[in-house]
This record gives structure tokens, C-alpha cells and sequence, in this order.
């Protein structure tokens, strides 16, 4: 009897040491939508793993994308706002929207000590283990140490949000690399697309006149580097190419933290050989944004993209990026690093480039202070697309057009259709590019949940926020670094309402997904702001004549009044849920044209009403937006709909507009 009840508790012994832990939510990827999907879920009250290939947290947002590609502030929401509120606190702003690399990192450190996530890094995917529709496992591979190790890791449900995405690929979903053919979804910028050149030079495409070959006008020596011998494809035609890739740069002009720009290993002048002869052909030969996209970040530091028709973008070279092996994506990513290091060095020394630009190039150089571990470059490659799911949805250009618009939203995007060149090759004689498609004026549009989810008979524990079901060029309107923030939220809490109703999650409950957003923006309990926005007509009311004006506003349009020969006003009345202290913020354009110099606004606090002037000189706008929120002070508000906020033309010498107002409960 003893030796059988020893041999039983050795058995349990065992099955306890072996046992595989399972946790509820794996998220694959420390994106800034990973990170995000991480907090959410653990705030939740879930088990979590966040898993790194590498050792940085952030992705882009973190890895030089510090010049924000916005859109409209309105589809950032949650914490996808509540990060670049974060990022203001550092800078002693409401918000900020420009910022440096090593700032977004420890901003992501935060959310990860918060909420108390457990990480693992440089692990990356093997295999996954499936049983039916269902992933159990993955099998992932440590990349620290020789030879290679595999962990296993077990959870009730996934989250790829790798910009690759290599989970979902490894469990089986349908997923698409390149651009569809126009005809598919009936897209007017999808597939093949070549932008003429215009003058003076504007958007990404070389100038007419440029010699493709290594002799000028000889063909028999040879296409210069970078150029493909391929015959154009009929336009809007389908293939698998993928729009390039390149590095947002960071470099600094204090010299007290500049690293000077060196040649890299295997530098190659003839690889810039076009440089010289497209900056012949430009309008403008002596500015160095006509061939980099140059923005300041704070602290004397840049986020360097691209910018014109030859530029950091490595054309044609990352096509077996998405699909490639380990080796041959480490490989692709170094060549691009090399590319990108060696034309910062072209600029700043090639006899060649006109003397301003040079001169101008060899202030600047890499930070000290930036990218420590990694020689001060950025170890994240601009992955601006590799796979696309093929889920139960598939987002296309009417939606970002608002021509067809979904009703189960969880997340929205704003930026312009945009698709930068895939290759590079001979048109007529001459060196174009091709893939190029810059459509812009997109209202805010919402995103459907069922494009995070895989196709039922596929899977159903796994949600997809970054390489989400979309067309190519749908895609490059969602692929925004905000926009992924909010769908990694969105995301999280989909896979804790499925854990939690025992469910798959394409049956979640989106109106309940919907109202949770909206009720626990932040999803830790916390009150939710109060925004009025123009739109909302059961909010507003409006007094005189003002017309409607669309784009470079908060949300879809805003009211604007430019005459001031009788009263005008437009009021706006928030519904305050819980009386106390609120800071009251409303949005202003100053970039309008003849905006008025003065704007007047009323605050009326249920009591006791005040005048406040705006002097739009005081207001100053950064980043990729046409305005900013700006105090009208903190004021003690009650319960109700007793507080209004209203924008006059009183004192007015010019257009005055009514936007938005924003409610923000002070933390005591």
C-alpha cells in the first residue's frame, strides 16, 4: 500500500515538473501593437506572454518612425492616443507626435512594468501545433545561444502582430505577398502603376530625361545599378512585387553627440550612380529634401525618410523579404542598412552633389545616445508590408473611401492610399519608377473587426491587427503605426471576450467590443474622456451662417464662419456622466487661409460663464497635422448637460472655425 500510493506521488511529481503551462493570450511580436495588445490583455485580468524575435519593444515606433504619419487625430483613439499623450508628458506637451527613438522605447517599458508582462526575447517562431481550427502550441527557437534551443508555448489564444506575419502563416492562414490586380476588388490604384514626372519635381518618381545605362547612351554597357531590364506590365495588372523598404534614420547635428558618417563595409559608389544625374534634372539642385525626406525630432535629432524618385528607399531589393527564411531576411535587412549608410556617405562626399548639399550632410552624423546596443543604428528594417491575411474580410479601397463602410468597426484609419515604388526599370529610354500611388483626402473610416480574424474553417483562436485582411492599396492607407496600436487593443480584448464566453473568436460579440472601447478607453477602468465633436448635431448648436469644409480638420469636416456683420456662434454641450474637475481643450487650424487672428470663446460651468481668446500666433503645430488641441482651462463641471462650450466671431478679423472640444478629467 505505501509503495503504491509513493509511486502515485511520484507520478504527479513528474506531470507537474513537465507540464506545459498554458497561458491564456500569446502575443507574437513586440510591436507598438503588440505591446499594446500585451497591457490590454494582462489589464484584463488574463495571463500573458509577449513574445520579441528581438531585443527592443516598440517596433517602428520606437525604431525611428518618430514623425508620426497621422492622418487624422480623430481615428486615434484609446491607448493608441494615450501613447502619444504619454510621449507629451515627457516633452512637457498635451501631445506629442514627433519624438526620439530612445523616448518611445522606454514609453513602451512603461506599459510592459504597468501591467507587469511577462516577455520573452529573441525567441522566434518555428512551427505551430494545431487541432482542428485550433492553435494549441508554438515552437519557438532561441537565437541566443549555439546550437539553437526550441521552447514550446501553449495558450488558448494568439496574436500575431509581427509586421511578417509569421505566425499566422505558420498556422496555416491564407494570406497574399504583393499587389492584387485592380479587377479583383474593383480598386483604381491597386497593381502596376506608373506616376508621371511632374515639374517642379514632386512626389517619388524620377524625372523625364535620366540615362538608365552605365554609358550614358549606350545601352550595350549595361543598366546602372538598381534599374531592372524588365518590360513594364500592363497597368493595374497584378504581381507579387512588394512596395520598398528602407530604415527611418535618426542622426543628430549636435556635435557633442555625433558619431561622423564613415563608409560602411563594401561601400560601392556606383550603386548612387543615378543620384548625380536625377539631381541634374530637378528644379531645385541645391536641397537636400529633394532627395531625403529630412524632419526634426526634438533634441537636434531627425527621422529621415524617404523622399523623392531616388532616395533611402531600396527599390526592387526586399521582394523575398515576407516569405524568406531567417538568413535571407537578416541578409535583405543588411543590405538595406549598407544601401542606407552608404548613400548618407554619397551625399556628404561625392564631388558630384552640389556643395550646399554636402556641406549641409556632413553636419549631421549618428546619436550617441540612440540605439546603444546596435551601433547607434536602428535594428528595426521599414517593413511597410510583407503578407496581407486572406481573412473573413477583406478591407479594399471603397472602404477608405467611405463607399462602402462597415458596421463592425473597432478601430478607424484616416492616412492617404499609399504605396511606395516596388522597382525600377527602363520606360522609353529612361530611368522610372514604378508601384508609386499617393491618394490622399480620405475621411476617417472605420476598419472591421472580421479582417483581424482568419477564415472560420482555418482558425478561430487567432487575431491578426497588423498584417490584417487587406488589399494592397487598402493597406497602405492602414498601415499606420497609430492605427496598429488601436487594432492591437482592439484585438487584445476580442481574445479576452472569446476566453471568457468560451468562444472562437469570430463569434465574438463586436457591439460589446464596440462599447467596451468606448466606455474603458484606456482599459483600465479609468473615466473616459468627453469629445463633441462638430458632427455631432445632437451636441452642437449653431447660430448664424457657417459653411462646411472637408479635409486637414478633426474627423470627417469642420463649420466655418469668415463673415462678421452679424453675431455667429456655434455651442457645444457635452454630457458630463460624473461631476468634478475637467481641463477643456478645443482643436484649432491655424494653417486656414485668412484665419482670424483672435478666436473668442465662452465657458459656461453651470454656474458662471467666462470669455477666453485664442491668438492663433500662440499656436504652434508639429508634425504631420493641420492643427492642434489647445487649453481653455481646467474648470469644476457638473453631472449633466448644464456645461457649454461656445466659439464666437466676436473680435474676429478673419475665419474663425468650430471643430471639436475635448473633455479630459483631471487625475487626482
Amino acid at each position: 500500500m505505501k509503495r503504491s500510493i509513493f509511486l502515485i506521488c511520484l507520478l504527479v511529481v513528474v506531470f507537474n515538473a513537465t507540464a506545459q503551462k498554458v497561458y491564456d493570450i500569446c502575443i507574437y511580436g513586440g510591436t507598438s501593437a503588440g505591446v499594446i495588445a500585451a497591457y490590454t490583455a494582462k489589464k484584463q485580468g488574463k495571463t500573458v506572454l509577449l513574445i520579441e524575435p528581438g531585443n527592443r519593444l516598440g517596433g517602428l515606433s520606437s525604431g525611428g518612425l518618430g514623425y508620426t504619419d497621422i492622418g487624422n487625430k480623430y481615428a486615434v483613439t484609446g491607448l493608441g492616443i494615450d501613447f502619444y499623450r504619454r510621449l507629451g508628458k515627457h516633452y512637457g506637451q498635451f501631445e506629442s507626435w514627433i519624438f526620439e527613438p530612445s523616448v518611445a522605447e522606454k514609453t513602451f517599458h512603461q506599459y510592459i512594468r504597468e501591467a507587469n508582462v511577462e516577455v520573452l526575447y529573441q525567441h522566434r517562431i518555428v512551427s505551430a501545433s494545431k487541432e482542428g481550427t485550433q492553435i494549441r502550441s508554438i515552437i519557438l527557437e532561441n537565437v541566443t545561444v549555439s546550437p539553437v534551443t526550441n521552447k514550446t508555448i501553449s495558450a488558448r489564444v494568439f496574436i500575431d502582430c509581427s509586421y511578417e506575419g509569421d505566425l499566422m502563416a505558420r498556422a496555416g492562414v491564407s494570406y497574399i505577398v504583393g499587389r492584387e490586380a485592380g479587377s479583383i476588388y474593383n480598386e483604381s490604384f491597386n497593381g502596376v502603376q506608373v506616376q508621371p514626372s511632374k515639374t517642379p519635381q514632386r512626389g517619388n518618381q524620377i524625372p523625364d530625361g535620366v540615362d538608365p545605362y552605365k554609358i550614358p547612351g549606350d545601352p550595350s554597357s549595361g543598366l546602372l545599378w538598381g534599374i531592372s531590364d524588365t518590360v513594364l506590365a500592363p497597368i493595374g495588372s497584378g504581381d507579387n512585387h512588394v512596395q520598398a523598404y528602407n530604415f527611418r534614420i535618426c542622426l543628430t547635428n549636435d556635435p557633442a553627440n555625433r558619431i561622423p558618417i564613415t563608409k560602411p563595409p563594401g561601400y560601392d559608389s556606383s550603386r548612387y550612380e543615378i543620384l548625380p544625374r536625377y539631381i541634374a534634372r530637378l528644379t531645385v539642385q541645391d536641397d537636400i529634401r529633394e532627395i531625403l525626406k529630412f524632419d526634426l525630432m526634438p533634441n537636434h535629432k531627425t527621422d529621415i525618410n524617404n523622399g523623392g524618385g531616388f532616395s533611402t528607399d531600396m527599390i526592387g531589393m526586399n521582394w523575398a523579404y515576407p516569405d524568406g527564411d531567417y538568413a535571407t531576411r537578416a541578409r535583405i535587412q543588411k543590405e538595406h542598412e549598407l544601401y542606407n549608410k552608404g548613400l548618407l556617405y554619397f551625399i556628404g562626399h561625392d564631388p558630384r552633389i552640389p556643395a550646399p548639399i554636402r556641406h549641409f550632410m556632413l553636419d549631421w552624423g549618428y546619436p550617441k545616445d540612440e540605439y546603444t546596443d546596435n551601433g547607434h543604428w536602428s535594428p528595426q528594417m521599414y517593413v511597410r508590408e510583407a503578407r496581407r491575411m486572406i481573412g473573413e474580410y477583406v478591407m479594399t479601397q471603397a472602404n477608405c473611401q467611405s463607399k462602402v463602410v462597415v458596421n463592425d468597426g473597432i478601430g478607424m484609419a484616416a492616412y492617404g492610399m499609399d504605396s511606395h515604388n516596388t522597382q525600377r526599370l527602363v520606360i522609353n529610354g529612361m530611368v522610372k519608377n514604378e508601384g508609386d500611388v499617393e491618394e490622399g483626402g480620405l475621411s476617417p473610416y472605420p476598419i472591421s473587426y472580421r479582417s483581424l480574424v482568419p477564415k472560420r474553417t482555418q482558425c478561430t483562436n487567432l487575431l491578426v491587427p497588423v498584417c490584417l485582411s487587406a488589399s494592397h492599396i487598402s493597406y497602405g492607407s492602414i498601415r499606420m503605426e497609430p492605427v496598429f496600436m488601436v487594432l492591437g487593443q482592439s484585438a487584445a480584448l476580442a481574445a479576452v471576450q472569446a476566453i471568457n464566453k468560451k468562444t472562437d473568436v469570430q463569434s465574438v460579440d463586436v457591439a460589446q467590443l464596440q462599447q467596451q472601447l468606448r466606455t474603458d478607453p484606456l482599459s483600465n477602468g479609468t473615466q473616459p474622456e468627453i469629445l463633441v465633436d462638430n458632427t455631432d448635431s445632437s451636441r452642437i448648436k449653431v447660430n448664424g451662417r457657417w459653411s462646411v469644409k472637408k479635409g486637414g480638420t478633426y474627423g470627417p469636416d469642420a463649420l466655418y464662419a469668415s463673415v462678421q456683420d452679424q453675431p455667429r456662434s456655434v455651442t457645444f454641450t457635452p454630457a458630463v456622466a460624473k461631476a468634478g474637475e475637467y481641463t477643456i481643450y478645443t482643436y484649432v487650424l491655424p494653417k486656414i487661409s485668412k484665419a482670424s487672428a483672435v478666436t473668442n470663446w465662452e465657458i459656461f460651468d453651470g454656474k458662471n460663464k467666462k470669455e477666453i481668446t485664442i491668438r492663433l500666433a500662440d499656436v504652434i503645430v508639429n508634425g504631420q497635422t493641420n492643427g492642434e488641441w489647445v487649453s481653455l482651462g481646467t474648470w469644476q463641471l457638473p453631472a449633466g448637460d448644464k456645461a457649454t462650450v461656445t466659439v464666437t466671431n466676436k473680435n474676429a478679423n478673419g475665419t474663425i472655425v468650430a471643430d471639436a472640444v475635448l473633455l479630459v478629467p483631471v487625475k487626482k
